[in-house]
């Protein structure tokens, strides 16, 4: 069994930052890539950004510049800083991991989500 614990969110001035964090812990895996997604209150779930294990990163277009995904394999942890924050990154950010978790077979897992909130 395989769980992601994320960690970090919390209310924010427009212009602040915040740091998310996402640890994947349980039995042996491996683990592919790892990312964080949003959901807006109405809206569908959205990609933030990725990375993978080796080490290419993608952003959604309204994320590049200002938020910096990052990765310690060795903690199997994935970190989100967000800087220069707008009142619509407000959302609830989901962690994400493409792993297998030895013996079965590989497949996605979420985290619970951590909410997000930017005042203006």
């Amino acid at each position: 069994q395989v769980q992601l614990v994320e960690s970090g969110g919390g209310l924010v001035q427009a212009g602040g930052s915040l740091r998310l964090s996402c640890a994947a812990s349980g039995s042996r895996f491996i683990i592919y890539a790892m990312g964080w997604y949003r959901q807006a209150p109405g809206k569908q779930r959205e990609l933030v950004a990725t990375t993978t294990s080796g080490g290419n990163t993608s952003y959604a277009d309204s994320v590049k510049g200002r938020f910096t995904i990052s990765r310690d394999n060795a903690k199997n942890t994935v970190y989100l800083q967000m800087n220069s924050l707008k009142p619509e990154d407000t959302a609830v950010y989901y962690c994400n991991a493409d792993l297998a978790a030895i013996p079965t077979t590989r497949r996605n897992y979420w985290g619970q989500g951590t909410r997000v909130t930017v005042s203006s």
